[in-house]
């Protein structure tokens, strides 16, 4: 793209105003798949802004600020223009930013010259470099046999605040290599970048970052959670009702948070907020919760809990005071061994009237909330599999189970659907597909009641809404199954046994009612506008 009049400021512009309409211009040349690809979401001025007002004033006569993964550097620019309003402000502004894509850094510099210029009127300096490197890479040199996590912080900033990129990596890439303690399978790039950041953070350095927010919970992330929280103590929290009210000019589709903390902070209270998107942003409402509400520390898993308003809080109330689970029960719950495009030559659409010796296969099209169907014809979904050779040691004993999806679909009104399975005759093989999480008792069975009672608390909206609270993507993990905390077992066979003789076990409205008349708390919370 030229240097022609479209991309100069404007008379009296304010930087941040400049940066985003750079930004969009960049976008409109792009393809939205060379920007998914890179996970490159620019930042709207909205946002930057808000993130910008988090930030406390620092009395100090130089200030270092960190904006790794910057693209066109419109946080930086918020940030610095919120700092031009400080009481005490500044006499230098070091900003370093870092940014790979080549294509867009013409523009950075554009905005970053303008921004000196414009903030030199008011007495400060601003001192930039732009590195056109991988953050990653570009810091690994320093720690200890090429590892991350071994050494003490480099005390290097006073404030990170960044919009990283988002995509996964592999587990032989150079930066999961540097990052090895804290990742897990294929890692998002986003993980790695905060991580970093938060080490080279001075003490009481200040961390802003908006991410999406399925770190907050899941084994992918126990490891990174773990590291952060040890560094970071978390301040406020913002979360984003819509998936898509956010990134008004992208199509992101996993749901977003902005995280403040400080580096090594006293674990006090943590203030959550909540908007919809951008057009609510500075009327968010606003809730003071106790770190430990949000944050278990004492728990391995280190799942931080966001609830977006006082149903949500009420739900975690409950849920804190029960010490159940499937674990502690004797149930186990397990993905599906059958992996379709790995076994096509087991798998059969139709019955072959015995010259095969077939058993039935479940996938998601046979599970509903409360009910389960077999078999469902759809094209390209078979219902059998062979148990001859390769295809025994894929299959189940038939028997009870609890059947959960393992996948949401976007549009979902709950996260959690579960189908309660009772052994079909004159079987004694099954296949479940790996798109389906089964519930079972290892060396026994789930009676009736059981399986009623534990699919219907699975389906219920009280379950929904815990899961809410830490889960922000499609997937459902077993990892987090196992640990979510259950009622006394006594009070699930109770439940399948209410369903099962008043001929309620498909009717949610009931299983909602039941639910909700037994575990009801009211939470006196007070909310504040931002």
């Amino acid at each position: 793209m030229t240097q022609d009049d479209t991309i100069q400021p404007l008379a009296g512009e304010q930087p941040v105003h400049y940066a985003e309409r750079l930004g969009t211009l960049y976008a409109q040349s792009m393809e939205s798949q060379v920007k998914k690809d890179r996970g490159q979401f620019f930042t709207p001025r909205e946002i930057a802004n808000y993130m910008g007002q988090m930030v406390e004033a620092i009395q100090q006569d130089e200030i270092r600020i960190l904006d790794p993964g910057c693209g066109l550097g419109i946080l930086s620019v918020a940030l610095v223009e919120q700092i031009a309003g400080w009481k005490s402000k500044p006499e230098i502004i070091h900003l370093e930013l870092f940014e790979t894509d080549c294509g867009v850094l013409t523009m950075t510099h554009l905005v970053m010259a303008y921004l000196k210029q414009w903030i030199s009127a008011m007495g400060i300096e601003l001192r930039y470099v732009i590195r056109d490197s991988d953050f990653v890479l570009a810091y690994s040199g320093i720690f200890q046999s090429n590892n991350l996590f071994r050494i003490e912080a480099y005390d290097t900033y006073d404030i990170v605040i960044s919009n990283p990129p988002y995509f996964k990596i592999g587990k032989n890439d150079p930066r999961a290599v540097i990052a090895d303690e804290i990742v897990y399978g294929q890692p998002n790039i986003y993980a790695i970048f905060m991580a970093l950041a938060a080490k080279l953070l001075r003490q009481e350095g200040q961390f802003l970052f908006i991410v999406p927010r399925g770190f907050a919970a899941g084994q992918y992330f126990r490891r990174f959670r773990q590291f952060l929280l040890n560094l970071i103590g978390l301040r406020r929290i913002h979360l984003f009702d819509s998936r898509t009210a956010s990134f008004k000019k992208d199509k992101v589709l996993q749901e977003l948070l902005i995280m403040y903390g400080k580096r090594n902070h006293g674990r006090k209270g943590i203030v959550v907020s909540t908007s919809n998107g951008l057009l609510d942003l500075e009327h968010s409402e606003k809730a003071i919760h106790p770190y430990k509400n949000i944050v278990d520390l004492s728990h391995p898993e280190r799942i931080i809990f966001l609830p977006t308003d006082t149903t949500a809080i009420e739900t975690l109330s409950i849920f804190r005071k029960w010490n159940g689970s499937l674990e502690k029960y004797g149930i186990q719950i397990s993905t599906g061994p059958v992996v379709s495009f790995r076994s096509r030559e087991l798998l059969f659409t139709d019955w072959q009237n015995h010259t095969v010796h077939l058993v039935p296969l479940f996938q998601l099209i046979n599970t509903a909330k409360m009910s389960f169907h077999w078999p469902v014809w759809k094209k390209e979904k078979p219902q059998y599999i062979n148990q001859d050779g390769n295809g025994k040691k894929l299959l189940l004993p038939n028997k009870n189970y609890v059947f959960l999806r393992r996948f949401s679909a976007k549009g979902d009104a709950s996260r959690l659907v579960a189908s309660p399975y009772f052994a079909m005759e004159k079987e004694e093989w099954i296949g479940v597909e790996n798109h389906l999480n089964y519930i079972y008792r290892p060396g026994g069975e789930l009676n009736r009641a059981e399986v009623l009672g534990i699919a219907a608390l699975l389906n219920s909206e009280l379950f929904d809404r815990y899961f809410r609270t830490f889960n922000g993507n499609i997937n459902v993990s077993a990892t987090e199954l196992r640990n979510m905390p259950l009622p006394p077992m006594a009070d699930i066979t109770e439940l399948g046994k209410i369903l099962d003789k008043k001929g309620w076990v498909d009717n949610l409205t009931e299983i909602n009612r039941i639910i909700n008349q037994k575990y009801t708390l009211k939470t006196e919370l007070q909310y504040e506008q931002d």
